[in-house]
Parts: C-alpha cells; structure tokens; sequence
C-alpha cells in the first residue's frame, strides 16, 4: 500500500526544526524517526503513532484512533493508526506527533548500522 504524499508533508512540517528526525520506508508507508526509534508514520491516509503502552487504551478513545493492525494479527500494545478524521487540524496533527516523538525520545538510541 501506498502513503499520502500530503499526509507525510504535513507531518514533515510537524517535525521541522527538530534534529536527529530521519525518514524510513517501512509497513508500505513512511515512517520518522528518532534516533533510530519509529516515532510516526503515514500509512495509507492513517498516521502511525508510536505512544507509551501502557496508555494504548486511553489513547483508543480519541477521535480517530484505532488499534494498529496491518496484518490481522492481534494489534501490539504501544502503537496506533489514527485516520485522518482524528488528525485533521493542525493543532490535532501536533498532538500526535508530539505523543510519538515524547515515547521514541525516552528509548535508547539506536547504534548507526544496526537493523531496525
């Protein structure tokens, strides 16, 4: 599957400014990351969210959210796909984007060369 071009745009202004942001090709979309951790994403028209796990099922009840399955296996703890209803406001599409870079800031860089 393809990825909205204008979604993952909007998200690279979301992230302008901040360093160690990289751009990666991956679950047939585009994901960003930090330090070698997927912070967001773009999936189709969907946002991929990468959040803290434990907060997964609060994170489910806003607008939008919905568990990350791309593969009918049961969805993993800690990631979402938010459609773009949730994300359609410029201030919405920062709180997400804010959400995932605050959870792959807290995990430890990832060595340069390593698979990720």
């Amino acid at each position: 599957m393809s990825y909205s071009e204008a979604q993952a745009a909007r998200v690279r202004h979301a992230l302008a400014g901040r360093k160690g942001i990289a751009e990666k090709e991956m679950f047939g979309g585009i994901a960003f990351l930090l330090g070698g951790n997927m912070c967001v994403g773009v999936h189709g028209e969907d946002l991929i969210v990468r959040i803290e796990p434990s907060t997964t099922a609060a994170m489910l009840k806003e607008p939008g959210a919905k568990p990350f399955d791309l593969s009918g296996r049961p969805a993993m703890a800690g990631w979402l796909l938010v459609a773009p209803a949730g994300y359609r406001t410029k201030a919405a599409l920062e709180t997400w984007v804010a959400r995932g870079v605050e959870f792959a800031s807290s995990l430890p860089k990832k060595r340069p060369g390593r698979r990720q």
